[in-house]
């Protein structure tokens, strides 16, 4: 197996491009102060994004929109600063293994809520408590898999006593979006709070306030003069966050200076167009986001639950659509390079990358294979052509998913052996559909939770896994659960390997493509390149005018 274990800077000489922030310089004046450095609040900053919220509820929302704003308003135990993707203590003064089970957190004193309440311990075990309590189909607590329970024994003591000890990833899942801690006078302990709720119950304690709401038009952030985590004050007085359905308006509000940064997504057509605009800078920084296909191992062509039901059959058509995808081509024509073919399910600049869909399928190299692919299925009595009912959405994923969609139904097609049923559904019901068994295969993609490889493996391969797509592995299982607790770093890195040479054959999803940050800005915005990081995590703090 071919393998590529690059540090980060490695990656991103070779890699695409996946959130893009944009600053112009012909926006509003405003003091120029391109370090970023100093406490003194600039000027209000706007900010424009495709990208969709779908809760304020971090028990309801597993995506990078809502994450992103919950990074902004909510404290976590743990954090990590610009520049760093380390977990340190952000509302906790201290948090350490007193024992291989027990994570024991000293929270600082005095913390409070925007509402005036006290923040607290109890504030601490009721968030995580409810989380998986909740257990939202669409929610994240699929990473709290190894959390027994929580106790909070004084104000400032938390303890979280884990199911399994040594849980090398544990200090990572409390920066996660499974991480953000919520005020239980606000929040429901059994039920998913609606976002209005939140927002005039001023529940927040993070660098930001929000001072008004309107779902997926318009956020004003504030600054929380309040706030005593680990990121400081924000270096601006106020953020508006503006919504856009279509990228090419956001590209050209940010030209034209109507809004400072644009951040997620725009095209790579824009992309270039705007590398060309002697107003903005580009900047690149560390990425983690993949673009694969979902399998349903229920409803897809001979799944569990349908009337032909053949486990070897469905293996094969799986297995005959990674011989048949040319994934260099998507990425070159669909998105002229900002993107790279991706032949793992960990990506290139993780500890444990390898490629086995490289070796496994297509002509070995990367390329595709159609006799390999029609012998994958005649060998598996497999009648063609294959009628597949394929899903993507057109506004979370960029607006050039509809263009990688039907390249890859074209690909499929000219093969001779499938024929494609291509539909789209936005975003706001699409990520509950897929979890409904609404789609036998459907496109995702994935912004890591946190800096290691297990954030590729677990939430994916898991038995309750977060696709929600009846997958069911115990050798992939236990390897997953061996590696939580792997103290040795060469026999993890080993073990992180083997899962995905077990998933290669097993073709629970289909890796496509990788990419990575890039921030484009002008001389009123400071801050931008701050933005991306290996945490992964966009922060509005860091910008300022």
């Amino acid at each position: 197996m071919a393998k590529k274990n690059f540090r980060f800077s490695a990656a991103l000489a070779m890699a695409g491009i996946s959130a893009l922030a944009v600053t112009a310089c012909t926006g509003p004046t405003g003091g120029s102060n391109n370090d970023g450095a100093g406490d003194d609040a600039g000027g209000p900053v706007i900010v424009g994004t495709t990208d969709k919220t779908t809760f304020l509820d971090p028990a309801a929302s597993y995506d990078n929109g809502s994450f992103m704003v919950m990074n902004q308003i909510y404290p976590f135990v743990l954090n990590s600063a610009a520049g760093s993707a380390d977990p340190k203590p952000d509302i906790a003064e201290s948090a350490e293994f007193t024992s291989p089970t027990e994570y024991t957190v000293k929270l600082k004193p005095g913390l409070k809520w925007a509402n005036g309440t006290e923040l607290d311990s109890k504030d601490v075990k009721f968030s995580f408590d409810r989380q998986t309590k909740i257990n939202d189909a669409s929610g994240p607590a699929t990473l709290l898999a190894n959390l027994e329970s929580v106790e909070a024994p004084d104000a400032t003591t938390v303890v979280f006593k884990l199911k399994l000890g040594n849980d090398q990833t544990f200090p990572q899942v409390l920066t996660s979006p499974a991480g953000p801690i919520v005020d239980d006078s606000v929040f429901s302990a059994d039920a998913v709070t609606p976002d209005e709720d939140i927002v005039s119950g001023k529940a927040f304690a993070g660098q930001f306030t929000i001072d008004t709401f309107t779902k997926n038009q318009l956020i004003s952030f504030k600054k929380n003069p309040d706030y005593q985590g680990l990121l400081g004050p924000a270096k601006s007085e106020s953020v508006t966050m503006k919504y856009f359905a279509d990228s090419n308006n956001m590209k050209l509000e940010v030209q034209q200076g109507s809004i400072d940064v644009a951040y997620r997504s725009l095209t790579a057509t824009d992309i270039e167009s705007l590398k060309a605009d002697k107003n903005v800078r580009v900047d690149i920084g560390p990425g983690g986001e993949i673009r694969y296909i979902v399998f349903n191992f229920d409803t897809m062509p001979f799944g569990a639950k349908t009337p032909e039901a053949d486990a070897k059959k469905a293996l094969a058509v799986r297995a005959a659509m990674a011989d048949a995808i040319d994934r260099e081509k998507i990425a070159d024509q669909v998105y002229k390079g900002t993107y790279l073919p991706l032949y793992s399910y960990v990506p290139a600049g993780f500890t444990g990358a390898i490629e086995p869909l490289k070796d496994e399928y297509g002509d070995g190299d990367g390329g595709p294979d159609l006799d390999k692919a029609a012998k994958a299925l005649s060998a598996a009595g497999v009648q063609t052509p294959v009628t597949l009912d394929l899903q993507y959405n057109p506004d979370h994923y960029g607006s050039s998913s509809g263009d990688e969609y039907a390249a890859i139904k074209a690909q499929l097609e000219d093969s001779g052996l499938f024929k494609v049923n291509l539909q789209s559904t936005e975003w706001v019901s699409y990520s509950k559909q897929r979890t409904a068994d609404a789609y036998p295969m459907y496109q995702l993609g994935w912004f890591p939770d946190y800096s290691d490889a297990d954030n590729y493996l677990t939430p994916f391969f898991s038995t309750e896994n977060f696709l929600k797509n009846h997958y069911s592995n115990e050798s992939v299982q236990n390897m997953i659960t061996e590696q939580l607790t792997m103290n040795d770093p060469a026999q993890r890195t080993k073990l992180i390997e083997d899962i995905q040479t077990a998933e290669a054959k097993d073709l629970s999803t289909l890796p496509l493509l990788q990419g990575a940050q890039v921030a484009v800005s002008g001389v009123d915005v400071a801050g931008t390149a701050d933005t991306l990081d290996a945490s992964f995590k966009f922060r509005l703090g860091v910008l300022s005018k």
